[in-house]
């Protein structure tokens, strides 16, 4: 597992986040995961299936620092456990894998972990400092003497235990607040505070696969206003098109609050997705999805071919060869496919072929490939290519097979296509020519 911890201020000198700010994070995060937590005052995060549709680790975790940054985060963490993370964010650790975890775990004061907090003033009399100190503790006595929360929130810290969470479900509608750090006297300024709200509706609007076409900036007034001002206006913003682009959001918001003129300082803004359309995703395909676009795969490759070359695109095709290294060929693309085998082939076939097959030992009769292997299917006889050359001259060889192949079982590699040849000098030969899925 991957998760990440994003920790919004929480410390001596801060005020504890509230919970629009909170919410307003698991919605921004939820664009990345459908597994997001809220928990004290952090998001937890659990992107393990998303690393690839994010272009890897590295990239994923500059956007989500980036971006988290805008949105108020103070410290983000990363670890295989949620609870580890959580921790390791709290105690200013970034990377949770240089280390492991149980050796970085160890060494952070024990404030670091919700659970303590009730028992850390015994805990620091029987000399703990650490979660380290804790976890050398007798268990049996840690059990009797404390609560059970405190064990079991260090195994799951650890990974010892499994972690369960309450899964923030995504909205139907958007609606977001801000209470500004200041009061605002001049328009173009709510732009700072407005673009929190518009990162947390365009990570909405990705976990939706939507765009807008219309929002809503709404602000309040100052309670110490004057009594003609009014509680506070509002600016609807329409798109030519749907998007969810920040950037594009933002300057079309930042163009009509240049016209507006504030009438008393502003404490609060809301920010509303008014109009809501699903967007056609595009795919990262290399080949064109002929759902999406009026040409086959076949028309598509004719082109590729005739701008780059017929030798430069080519397209694998069976033939009527039972030996398994000639059952396929590459062609050029544009050329016609040859006929279908009219019989097909009767035995198992392997998910991957090894390029050239790996010669095995054997324990007396029996063949091994990380361990003794054993026979389950076989023998599946392939004979032929006595009319198959290769090479010119003198140095030409006959590419000419005659095996027993079988379906052998791994302890530890799984279902592997194996063969010994036939008529061989060497009887007790064995090779490993594929491996099943």
């Amino acid at each position: 597992m991957l998760w990440a911890a994003l920790l919004l201020p929480n410390g001596p000198d801060a005020t504890p986040p509230s919970d629009d700010a909170l919410r307003g994070l698991a919605t921004w995060a939820l664009q990345f995961t459908p597994r997001v937590a809220v928990s004290g005052e952090a998001v937890l995060l659990e992107v393990e299936a998303s690393v690839r549709l994010f272009g890897g680790k590295r990239a994923l975790r500059d956007r989500v620092v980036q971006e988290g940054a805008d949105l108020g985060v103070s410290a983000i963490a990363w670890a295989t456990t949620s609870l580890g993370a959580h921790a390791l964010a709290r105690a200013g650790i970034e990377n949770g894998f240089k280390r492991p975890l149980e050796e970085l775990l160890d060494g952070l004061s024990m404030g670091v972990l919700t659970a303590v907090g009730p028992h850390h003033a015994t805990l620091a009399r029987l000399g703990c400092q650490t979660l380290g100190d804790i976890r050398r503790l007798p268990r049996g006595g840690i059990s009797r003497r404390f609560d059970k929360d405190l064990l079991g929130a260090l195994d799951r810290a650890y990974g010892l235990q499994p972690e369960a969470h309450v899964w923030v479900e995504l909205a139907d509608t958007f609606e977001a607040r801000l209470e500004l750090m200041s009061r605002v006297e001049m328009a173009p300024a709510l732009l700072f505070g407005a673009r929190r709200l518009l990162l947390q509706l365009c990570g909405w609007l990705a976990a939706r696969h939507s765009g807008t076409t219309a929002f809503t900036l709404r602000w309040a007034h100052d309670t110490m206003r004057n009594k003609d001002a009014g509680e506070g206006g509002a600016l609807t913003i329409r798109t030519a098109a749907p998007t969810r682009h920040l950037e594009h959001l933002c300057r079309l918001l930042a163009e009509n609050l240049a016209k507006v003129e504030l009438l008393a300082p502003v404490g609060d803004l809301q920010v509303v997705a008014d109009e809501v359309v699903s967007l056609d995703e595009k795919s990262a395909s290399l080949l064109p999805d002929e759902s999406q676009t009026a040409e086959s795969l076949q028309l598509v490759l004719e082109r590729i071919a005739a701008r780059l070359g017929p030798d430069r695109v080519l397209r694998p095709v069976l033939t009527e060869d039972h030996r398994l290294e000639w059952m396929q060929m590459w062609q050029p693309a544009p050329q016609p496919l040859p006929r279908r085998p009219s019989e097909p082939v009767d035995m198992p076939q392997p998910t991957w072929v090894l390029p050239q097959p790996l010669k095995l030992a054997t324990r007396g009769p029996r063949p091994m490939y990380q361990g003794v292997l054993l026979l389950l299917t076989g023998p599946h006889r392939v004979e032929g290519g006595w009319w198959h050359r290769l090479g010119d001259g003198d140095e030409a060889t006959t590419a000419q097979v005659q095996r027993d192949y079988w379906v052998a079982l791994s302890e530890h590699a799984g279902v592997l296509w194996i063969f010994n040849e036939r008529l061989a000098g060497d009887e007790t030969a064995w090779y490993l020519h594929g491996v099943f899925a």
